[in-house]
């Protein structure tokens, strides 16, 4: 998945591709280099960011999502508003993919509404304005889950069938340095909520803070090796703002696997009892 931002303000690559005539040439960019999902954005949901009014990001993102549905893959809209979502799935967009877990008034309705849209429901601890000055406490994975069991059980009311959804752990949002990490090394218990897992490492803080490399669009290498180790675990989809580099290190990891001896499974106590007699 191909990150574009429609945005003057996003935390890496704020105003790059604010215009939708630089938008659109980032598209076609990304999916030259190897992205299967473009996901445009209209407003930024970096730590402390403010909101952006609907208006204006209607103004941002339909233009753009008007054009990117004629390339030829699916296209999210990254968006936690009704109005939003419902204007991109009449432009014809494939996702919505949610920061608020269709929490806001409506949400879940604009996408019920909606006979096929995928969408993607992400965790977030409290809002982006405050979720990094008090982060969450204790054990994050189980209450991850149980966020996700609450929010996909309420879209299920609705009569949403579960192949439409993607999960998302939200890495930085609302969450120390330590938890972030602590989803990625048991990345594999979240797949017990049994839905496709959406990462999305790419350029974060977190990133930065181990690395240390301050500046996020210099974050290429770690961003990419956190991509490769979410696939290992068993991400469906990765998030990233690096394309080629990503789908170049993954093909590695691709040929490996390839490589790889496949398991049998033991034969069962009467099996073997035949082939021992």
């Amino acid at each position: 998945m191909g990150i574009v931002n429609v945005t003057p303000d996003s935390f890496s690559d704020g105003g790059a591709h604010a215009s939708t005539s630089a938008a659109l040439q980032h598209c076609e960019q990304l999916l030259k280099e190897g992205a299967d999902i473009l996901d445009i954005g209209g407003e930024s949901t970096r730590p402390g960011s403010p909101a952006v009014p609907l208006d204006a990001e209607l103004a941002r993102v339909l233009p753009v999502v008007r054009e990117a549905v004629r390339l030829g893959v699916p296209v999210s809209v990254d968006t936690y508003k009704p109005e939003v979502m419902r204007a991109v799935l009449d432009l014809g967009a494939d996702i919505v993919n949610d920061v608020w877990a269709l929490r806001q008034p409506g949400a879940r309705e604009a996408v019920a509404a909606h006979p096929s849209c995928g969408v993607c429901l992400m965790h977030m601890h409290r809002d982006p304005q405050t979720m990094q000055t008090a982060p969450m406490q204790g054990d994050v994975l189980p209450q991850v889950l149980a966020f996700w069991a609450e929010q996909v059980a309420q879209l299920r009311l609705l009569s949403v069938d579960p192949s439409r959804i993607t999960l998302d752990p939200g890495i930085g949002f609302g969450k120390t340095v330590a938890q972030n990490f602590a989803l990625l090394a048991r990345q594999r218990e979240l797949l017990e909520a049994g839905y496709p897992l959406l990462l999305g490492w790419s350029r974060k803080s977190s990133i930065g803070t181990v690395s240390g490399i301050p500046a996020a669009a210099e974050r290429l290498v770690p961003s990419v090796t956190a991509a490769m180790l979410a696939v290992d675990r068993g991400a469906a989809i990765v998030r990233v703002h690096d394309v080629r580099d990503t789908v170049a290190a993954l093909a590695v990891w691709q040929a490996m696997k390839a490589q790889e001896p496949q398991s049998v499974a033991p034969a069962s106590t009467n099996q073997q009892k035949r082939q021992t007699s």
